[in-house]
């Protein structure tokens, strides 16, 4: 099969028209309400004849997955989420009612990550259109709460999977560029618990928050120890101390206090061996002695994950991207996604390419796609399918 032949069949209506559709679906999260998104994917992943499957990970919250069959050989993949953060304030136009003016469709989602979703459907419905035999598979697969815990995502790796994949297309907005790095990221809660007594004798009392000053202390040391060191495409680690609360009053020794820390992870990081290593660092210091209690909970853990630049998944979407007519390099990403997990428990190497702009569309007020991208990213995804499989 020509490979222009395929291109010509990505169609711009339909893709534009989808990525409305999604738009409208909402999705907040949190929330819970993605189910409304989830069945719009499904009827038109029905209507172009995939073969489709979907299941509640927690009531009204389904994941999906939509299969363009294909012979016996490992097949792609392609990971979005159907999930969005909340609309906010600031919008000068309905958040929920996709809009298009000068050549952008405009609502919440619609670079994060509706307008990936949809350019993943209609590259598989050109495909399906052209009468390709691929040797293997295209699967979309769409799971709910990346923007929150990733129940989703942690349920899908946890289901046997009835074919293998030379590789994962995560479809969040990178502008086109090829990612082949990302850092994972994780929520380490730390709770201390001290001894109350009167303000005029501090003396008497245990301190939880001097206790919780003393942690955010060794935090910045590790921080500061981890800039010595930067990797090329994604710089290190980084901690950020998110959330602090504590103390009964302000005449009163402190008796609790807790901490919430983001820590970014590298790849190869793991989040709970970042939390024993806390918690060596604060008895090494003494913070846990002489009446002061510290119990530590990972609360969030989202591995990171690394593909050779020379990969044929890596290497082949970032010519797919020059060839569907993008400009496209090869970098790494500071942000987190699911490709984590699907790197590192199914063991399936992965890559983030999508259309729209993480820095200056996601989560913002007036949120954006270029269509032109959108299409772009079809036709890339197309002919990574064709060339990979």
């Amino acid at each position: 099969m020509d490979e222009t032949a395929v291109l010509d069949l990505v169609d711009e209506a339909d893709l534009v028209s989808l990525t409305r559709s999604l738009i409208d679906a909402g999705g907040e999260n949190p929330g819970g309400t993605e189910g409304q998104t989830v069945a719009v994917l499904d009827r038109a992943c029905q209507a172009l004849g995939f073969t489709v499957e979907t299941w509640d990970v927690a009531p009204g919250r389904p994941n999906l997955t939509a299969t363009l069959p294909g012979g016996d050989e490992p097949g792609l993949m392609i990971l979005g989420h159907s999930d969005v953060v909340p609309a906010g304030d600031g919008w000068t136009r309905r958040p929920f009612e996709a809009s298009v003016s000068d050549g952008r469709i405009y609502g919440r989602g619609a670079t994060d990550m509706k307008g990936g979703l949809a350019s993943a459907v209609i590259a598989m419905a050109a495909l399906s259109r052209s009468g390709v035999q691929l040797p293997g598979p295209v699967q979309l697969a769409c799971t709910v709460d990346e923007e929150d815990l990733g129940i989703g995502i942690r349920d899908f790796v946890t289901r046997s999977s009835s074919h293998r994949f030379a590789g994962c297309v995560v479809a969040e907005p990178t502008d086109l560029e090829t990612v082949i790095a990302c850092r994972g990221a994780s929520y380490i809660e730390v709770r201390i618990t001290g001894r109350a007594a009167h303000s005029g004798r501090p003396a008497d009392g245990r301190n939880a928050i001097d206790a919780a000053a003393a942690i955010i202390d060794l935090v910045r040391a590790d921080q500061r120890s981890m800039l010595e060191t930067p990797d090329r495409l994604l710089g290190t680690g980084t901690w950020n101390t998110g959330l602090i609360e504590g103390g009964q009053g302000i005449s009163v020794v402190a008796p609790t206090a807790t901490v919430s820390f983001d820590r970014r992870l590298m790849p190869g990081e793991d989040a709970f061996e970042v939390a024993r290593w806390l918690r060596g660092a604060i008895t090494e210091a003494g913070v846990d002695s002489d009446g002061i209690t510290v119990d530590i909970e990972v609360t969030m853990a989202m591995p990171g994950f690394e593909t050779a630049p020379d990969h044929p998944l890596a290497a082949g979407a970032a010519a797919a991207v020059v060839d569907a007519g993008g400009a496209t390099s090869i970098t790494g990403w500071t942000a987190a996604c699911d490709g984590g997990f699907i790197n590192r428990d199914l063991g399936i190497p992965a890559i983030v390419l999508g259309p729209g702009g993480l820095n200056d569309q996601a989560h913002r007020p007036d949120e954006s796609v270029s269509i032109a991208e959108l299409v772009t990213a079809a036709k890339a995804y197309a002919l990574l399918a064709l060339r990979l499989l």
